[in-house]
């Protein structure tokens, strides 16, 4: 082929490094933004953390930091945002040329580097516990582990122990056959099935009761013999759950009266009884990390008016170091100079990000309170259908900005915590030509279940009549996938002997 000169035309988007880092402090949870900051503070001399209590200029809102501060609170039925930087506009504006290049120096040198022990107490203080604030949580086996210690045992038998709680789940079952236990030994350790079978027993009388079963039946027993010898009804319980469990897994009531010959008051306090077990004993030890969820956004009612803030203590407020910035000079190009005008300009793009990403999730959170007012009022029979079409068109941004908004961003309300995106939902059509949201059904479901007859549970088909006597129209298996997703068991299966 012969080599040539072609003239094309086209279009091409380029994202600036300043939008691309914009965009991606947009997207960030709470948590992941205070990382960003932490790791952003360490690498960047000229930036700093704001303190309660520092006096700054504001006649300049680069100067001071007041960018990254949150902005004033939004009263919901105020529509109206004012003109101001986003993510959607960043290549648009040029933000530095409002930023001085002198600023001035009003932080001691001691108040900028501070030990971070002098906020531990200590180590005399009484009310300081250095396990609550260092211990994870505990894991099953290493539970099992402390209890088998304190246990009297032969060095064989402990062998075999340690081995059988490595085969315990985290539901507190035992995973491995006692055969396949059995001929995972050394053979010339002359390990019998009947110790391992002894030395399960030893071990399915720790706690939690129930551990060390190998199915539910079992589970339950254990947990039965435990009980007190005189608690009512224990020996009738006990039959049932030895000879009649799937019976009473299929909650064939009729059939249990028969075989048994008993009441149906008689019955209902052995189900009771049954009920009251635990078929996950494992599940007691909690050995995963707590996760805090920490709100982006704080709503809350004044005067009848909703109005919307963004969380202080969650928005970290930054400032260009004064004392820094003072030492760029304006004609040097010496390497140490241009490397300081550098993380200068860095500094003040990190804080404007930081300063849009702020003033989208306000935008974007008033909107959807002015919008969700009636959840807020009656509760999630009262939500309407929303997408993110209808906030992007309200505050002039693409709808995958809104999406990057909206993603683990939590909002904090009178009726508790939420992600922004739950207040995103689906509609189906009512008979007065009018839309319901997919949430309000799921309410509306959740309400129909909680006022049911449990001897005659409503069926899918007789809800969703119901629901069509409300002028709500849905299919019958939307009401089951609606169900499902609301971890609502089928009516045969809620059925309850009164």
């Amino acid at each position: 082929m012969k080599p040539s000169l072609v003239l094309k035309m086209g279009q091409q988007l380029t994202m600036t490094p300043q939008l691309q880092q914009a965009i991606r402090l947009l997207q960030l949870s709470t948590l992941d933004l205070q990382q960003e900051i932490q790791e952003a503070l360490e690498s960047n001399p000229m930036l700093e953390r704001q303190e309660d209590g520092d006096d700054f200029d504001n006649s300049d809102p680069m100067a001071d930091g007041a960018e990254s501060a949150a902005p004033q609170p939004q009263i919901a039925e105020d529509s109206h945002t004012q003109d101001t930087p986003t993510v959607d506009n960043l290549e648009e504006g040029n933000w530095g040329e409002r930023i001085p290049n002198e600023l001035p120096v009003d932080t001691a040198w001691e108040d900028i580097y501070q030990t971070s022990a002098s906020s531990l107490p200590s180590s005399d203080d009484e009310e300081w516990d250095f396990t609550t604030r260092t211990s994870t949580g505990e894991s099953l086996q290493s539970h099992l582990l402390w209890q088998l210690n304190l246990a009297p045992m032969s060095d064989k038998d402990r062998l075999i122990a340690t081995t059988l709680i490595d085969c315990i789940n985290n539901d507190g079952y035992l995973e491995e056959t006692l055969e396949e236990v059995t001929e995972s030994f050394d053979p010339e350790l002359d390990i019998e099935l009947d110790e391992v079978e002894m030395v399960l027993h030893r071990i399915q009388q720790f706690e939690p009761a129930g551990i060390g079963a190998r199915d539910l039946r079992e589970c339950l027993l254990l947990q039965l013999r435990q009980l007190p010898t005189n608690t009512p009804w224990l020996s009738e319980a006990q039959r049932v759950v030895a000879d009649y469990l799937e019976v009473l897994g299929s909650r064939d009531y009729p059939q249990l009266l028969r075989r048994l010959k008993l009441k149906e008051d008689e019955l209902k306090q052995i189900i009771e009884l049954i009920q009251r077990l635990n078929p996950r004993p494992g599940s007691q030890i909690e050995s995963s990390e707590p996760e805090y969820v920490v709100p982006d956004v704080i709503v809350r009612k004044h005067n009848d008016r909703w109005l919307v803030e963004l969380n202080q203590e969650a928005m970290p407020r930054l400032r260009v170091n004064p004392q820094y910035a003072s030492f760029v000079k304006r004609a040097d190009s010496s390497a140490d100079n241009t490397f300081m005008r550098n993380q200068l300009q860095e500094a003040r793009w990190f804080i404007k990000s930081l300063q849009s990403r702020n003033e989208t999730l306000m935008k974007v959170a008033t909107q959807i309170v002015e919008h969700q007012r009636g959840f807020l009022d009656y509760g999630e029979e009262a939500m309407k259908p929303l997408v993110l079409h209808d906030i992007a068109e309200a505050v002039g941004m693409h709808e995958s900005t809104i999406s990057r908004v909206t993603t683990q961003k939590y909002m904090h309300t009178p009726r508790g915590i939420y992600e922004l995106k739950y207040f995103f939902s689906s509609h189906v059509s009512t008979s007065e030509g009018g839309e319901c949201s997919s949430t309000a059904i799921r309410a509306i479901i959740k309400k129909l279940v909680a006022a049911e007859n449990a001897k005659k549970p409503l069926s899918d088909s007789k809800i969703a009549g119901l629901l069509e006597a409300q002028g709500i129209q849905v299919a019958r298996r939307t009401v089951a996938k609606y169900r499902e997703s609301l971890g609502i068991a089928p009516s045969s299966e809620r059925k309850r002997l009164m």
